[in-house]
């Protein structure tokens, strides 16, 4: 029974009444994880890479981490600059007491408890034993990248890969008997038009990998296209895109031809162009992925890369973007009516940044559902700086409210760390409280296993079925 006193972490952690308990620990826990969406480098999972040491597997690359250490004061050169690992590492156990009421407090000892049986809390004082015990571990066969992944119980992830990526490394992992890992045809880089001379020297590779000269729009469509037939012939179910917004503007064929020849010569096009521009790509993109049955994601609503002077010093990915406010509803519906009046409207998943729009997304997936499969049109996962317990109670609350969460995909760690798939327990655990709470309350029926069964397809079934992976 619950008591109104609980230890941290304890077996029932952000469980608040039975009825979630029973829910999480007999339908949730058990389920294998499917990781639709994640930054997980390929190489690594290919060549079961053996990381050296804690700060190698948990500070590379993880930007949450890297936020919160620089409010907290810790200079550069101990986050990203060439401080040595041992010294990153007690500047991010110094950081952590102060993470309380963050959910890098319960992601970092939910980490440290789940691959490596730690029930310390992590500080100053800790930090030394912690990161001696941890990284003596990782040194051992069994702490190898493949053999976390399957501590968690990870059946299939989708890895984010750019159309000129050669995929040698989803080749060399295919007919793995213990794990599946599938490319996501990502083509961002494919109609980022702001600068003229980056662009041109990505036309460069993405005509060398696709062994076709792009001197031209349709050039440019023909090699991509090539690339999702490559792609898709490498097992891939799905594209995904970051974009602020979805472009708007319609142009002809010859338009669009002359408004690239310009961004060729090296001209820098105005606003409404670019957009328009863009719009013709990724429309003719998106048809493609239909008559492929692939899934389409769409990441909107990031404001990336805010600070300049950081952007020169360390590059893109390295912790300074944030929520934007960008209009979202008219585009949005324009673009998806733009594709489903020509019966061409793929799979699509819309994923928030920002949550002032949680209820525009949710009721906007409702426009373009139409009967051909459960929960075509699907109100993504909380994102980012969403994917904490209130943005995903939110998220849960309000597909509720204007959908079906029964048909919902569930989560994904949209993570370049391979520790961080405990997200996957701390949403199950999460969406079990939320029903728990309502069963509690008489707002849902005390059928264990009606509600149950919700839970394990919303954390399973469903995207198994939705990908299509048992084909």
């Amino acid at each position: 029974m619950f008591t109104n006193d609980k230890a941290f972490l304890d077996a029932d952690f952000l469980l608040e009444n039975d009825h979630a308990s029973m829910l999480y620990h007999h339908y949730a826990a058990p389920m294998s994880v499917i990781d639709y969406h994640n930054h997980l480098s390929p190489e690594d999972i290919a060549t079961n890479r053996q990381f050296n040491n804690l700060t190698e597997i948990w500070l590379e690359g993880d930007h949450y981490k890297w936020r919160a250490m620089r409010t907290h004061g810790v200079p550069e050169k101990c986050i990203t600059g060439d401080a040595l690992p041992r010294e990153k590492f007690i500047k991010w156990a110094e950081t952590v007491p102060y993470t309380l009421r963050n959910p890098l407090y319960h992601w970092t000892h939910l980490e440290l408890q789940r691959y490596f049986g730690i029930q310390k809390l992590l500080n100053k004082e800790t930090a030394e034993a912690i990161y001696e015990e941890c990284s003596a571990k990782l040194q051992t066969n069994e702490f190898r990248v493949r053999q976390l992944l399957a501590k968690q119980k990870v059946e299939i992830l989708c890895t984010t890969d750019d159309p000129a990526d050669s995929l040698i490394f989803h080749q060399n992992m295919k007919g793995y008997e213990y794990l599946t890992m599938l490319p996501t045809f990502r083509p961002d880089k494919a109609y980022a038009f702001e600068n003229p001379s980056a662009y041109n020297d990505y036309l460069n590779k993405l005509a060398e990998s696709s062994n076709t000269a792009i001197h031209s729009l349709q050039s440019l469509l023909d090699a991509l296209a090539s690339r999702i037939d490559f792609f898709s012939n490498m097992g891939c179910r799905a594209a995904d895109h970051g974009l602020e917004h979805l472009p708007y503007g319609k142009l002809s064929s010859a338009e669009a031809e002359k408004q690239f020849s310009s961004l060729l010569q090296g001209n820098v096009l105005p606003p409404a162009e670019l957009q328009a521009l863009r719009a013709y790509v990724l429309l003719t993109l998106c048809e493609i992925y239909h008559s492929k049955g692939w899934v389409q994601q769409f990441h909107l609503g990031a404001l990336r890369n805010n600070n300049t002077r950081m952007m020169k010093q360390l590059g893109a990915d390295s912790g300074f973007d944030s929520i934007g406010d960008f209009p979202q509803a008219k585009t949005l519906a324009w673009f998806l009516n733009e594709l489903d009046q020509h019966n061409r409207l793929a799979q699509t998943i819309l994923y928030n940044l920002n949550p002032s729009d949680n209820a525009l997304f949710a009721s906007m997936i409702g426009n373009f559902n139409d009967g051909s499969i459960p929960g075509k049109m699907q109100y993504g996962s909380a994102w980012w700086f969403l994917d904490q317990k209130k943005g995903m109670e939110q998220q849960i609350n309000m597909l509720s409210n204007l959908g079906l969460l029964s048909h919902f995909i569930g989560m994904v760690t949209d993570s370049r760390s391979f520790l961080s798939f405990p997200r996957h327990e701390y949403f199950r655990r999460i969406l079990c409280n939320q029903l728990g709470k309502d069963m509690a309350r008489g707002e849902l029926p005390h059928d264990i296993s009606l509600v149950g069964s919700m839970v394990q397809h919303i954390c399973y079934g469903n995207v198994k079925r939705y990908f299509r992976f048992t084909e």
